[in-house]
């Protein structure tokens, strides 16, 4: 446990259950109440931790103003879509344009003498495909897919518009949805909250991730915990002493989240 409140994988999970039990437990475990974090704090304990590609759209799905101001200054956020973000291109498929509370020069991304489309076309190898994918912006995706459909683009083109995180779910599956394909999707950390939880490892980052993303993308943090939650109620419900050894275990646990919570509840219960 860290700085005597308790790991913030732990508190992810106390607020699965019961709250009245979630404070027993800590009372047990002798921990605080989780801190709160105010967006720009969270954004930065975030930057220090591994995570997928997908929490950056997860973060822009909330079309909250004072995350995309963060996201918008932040060196590590594609030039697209900080030029998205200035126009007020809703992410979380609310429709319209948002009211632009952010303030800033839009990079530069110039397209090349082929246009949008016609530089995929031309692309011939990953790095030319990257290039021109980055032109791409939110009300380009259209015209890209109706182009894939009428002369399916290089499979380089494809593969970069596809490794994008704003990248629509349509065009996505028009153009792949096999098993190799989601593979390497995985791969490229474009990923589902579900997915996630389940599969990623170690444990303590996977919880300390969704714990920050209470704070800057609940919507699909909630997703996250309604995969959790059955399983955190059935192994170790209300019982102290399973949460004492989830406690102990997760800092080093080198499993999946549903690993621990299983391996804490059949020890718990020996």
């Amino acid at each position: 446990m860290n700085r005597g409140n308790g790991h913030p994988g732990v508190h992810f999970l106390l607020s699965l259950i019961d709250q009245d039990d979630a404070a027993a437990v800590r009372r047990r475990l002798g921990v605080g109440e989780p801190e709160e974090l105010a967006v720009e704090h969270a954004a930065l304990s975030l930057d220090r931790l591994p995570r997928p590609r997908s929490v950056l759209l997860w973060m822009l799905q909330e079309d909250d103003p004072a995350t995309n101001r963060v996201l918008f200054n932040h060196s590590g956020t594609p030039g697209t879509i900080k030029r998205d973000i200035l126009r007020g291109v809703p992410f979380g498929g609310t429709g319209g344009r948002l009211h632009v509370l952010v303030h800033g020069q839009a990079p530069e991304i110039p397209v090349g003498p082929h246009g949008v489309v016609g530089d995929l076309r031309e692309a011939r190898t990953m790095e030319t495909a990257r290039i021109a994918a980055r032109t791409v912006g939110a009300d380009d995706w259209a015209e890209v897919a109706a182009a894939d459909r009428a002369e399916p683009l290089p499979g380089y083109a494809r593969w970069a518009l596809t490794e994008r995180v704003d990248c629509p779910p349509a065009v996505r599956a028009q153009f792949g949805s096999h098993a190799k394909f989601t593979h390497r999707m995985r791969l490229a950390g474009i990923v589902e909250p579900a997915e996630y939880v389940e599969l990623t490892r170690p444990p303590h980052e996977v919880l300390e991730v969704l714990r920050l993303g209470e704070v800057l993308f609940p919507r699909r943090a909630r997703e996250a915990a309604a995969v959790l939650a059955p399983l955190v109620h059935a192994e170790v419900g209300v019982n102290p002493d399973a949460w004492a050894v989830l406690a102990r275990l997760l800092p080093t646990f080198a499993g999946t989240v549903p690993e621990l919570v299983r391996t804490s509840g059949a020890i718990a219960h020996v």
